[in-house]
């Protein structure tokens, strides 16, 4: 798709603005699988808007992870080519049902500790200290189960401290259907674990979808220095009860509060825009009207 000067110039202007009034220190990213699953035609679409930063999920059809070492050495030359850093590796690291403590289900871990053991090799690779992951989830239809929270606390502790051992930082992202789902359940996890390398990945728009809330409340529940990554898009309630996600100002979520209370805690990590719809089918033309909404909150934060 063609994005011209205009465009283009619209973000290094908005930037510029973003510098003078003390935002510099926000590191704007997007998902790069929610702009393209070519890794070359997202990085041209940040480079439009002025972005230096890229959250690195899927590419060419799968996960970073699934990608050979050698792969993922040719993605950091084309970062490099390009002025481009990994704000954050992404892993589906525990986003599955908390196995059992049998033998199969010590199968299954041993996979997931492969898994992480993996997305370290390829976050050093990639120049990014940090690794976002999850709190295992239950099944539709299922309700979680209070008795396996201290277990559940137990493996991402583990996690934590394998990840420590080689200099990274997990950043665990609240999400539907998983035990940590909402702003509550995500304070109540950095609460039982206080390592310094572990963190959290905010998705405001996924606390509302779970029921919780998303900002000020359910941000007033979280120790900011303790926000390593945040995920940006919007979200709308419809009669049914749903929710189903829009684009940025199109919706309830309060962006511009929500960058502004950033900046008074004094944020200076990374945020991505994580899509999650599509304009006319189109993943890029709703990226694209998204980070322009989001670059114009921001000059107005």
């Amino acid at each position: 798709m063609f994005v011209g000067r205009r465009c283009f110039l619209f973000g290094i202007v908005n930037l510029k603005a973003i510098c003078r009034a003390g935002l510099g220190c926000f590191q704007l990213a997007v998902t790069t699988d929610e702009i393209a699953d070519d890794l070359l035609t997202a990085i041209q679409f940040l480079k439009r808007f002025g972005l230096r930063h890229a959250e690195l999920r899927k590419f060419e059809g799968q996960y970073n992870t699934k990608h050979s070492i050698e792969k993922i050495r040719e993605v950091r030359r084309l970062f490099n080519d390009h002025g481009i850093e990994t704000a954050i590796l992404d892993t589906p690291f525990f986003k599955i049902p908390l196995p059992p403590d049998t033998s199969e289900g010590r199968r299954i871990l041993d996979a997931q500790w492969v898994l992480l053991d993996d997305a370290m090799d390829r976050a050093e690779i990639l120049g990014t200290d940090k690794i976002r992951t999850f709190a295992f989830t239950y099944r539709p239809g299922e309700r979680p189960d209070p008795a396996k929270w201290p277990r559940i606390v137990e493996l991402v502790r583990e996690s934590v401290s394998r990840a420590a051992t080689r200099g990274f930082r997990i950043a665990l992202e609240n999400v539907g259907r998983s035990y940590v789902s909402t702003a509550t359940e995500a304070s109540r996890i950095l609460e039982s674990i206080s390592d310094e390398n572990f963190g959290l990945t905010w998705d405001p728009n996924n606390s509302a979808r779970s029921g919780g809330e998303a900002f000020p409340e359910g941000y007033a529940r979280l120790d900011p220095a303790r926000i390593l990554h945040i995920h940006f898009r919007d979200y709308l309630r419809l009669p049914s009860g749903k929710v189903k996600w829009c684009g940025i100002g199109e919706g309830e979520f309060d962006h511009l509060g929500q960058l502004r209370k950033l900046l008074e805690d004094g944020y200076k990590e990374t945020i991505s825009l994580e899509t999650h719809y599509k304009i006319q089918g189109s993943k890029m033309r709703a990226s694209e009207a998204s980070i322009k909404a989001l670059l114009q909150m921001i000059e107005r934060a």
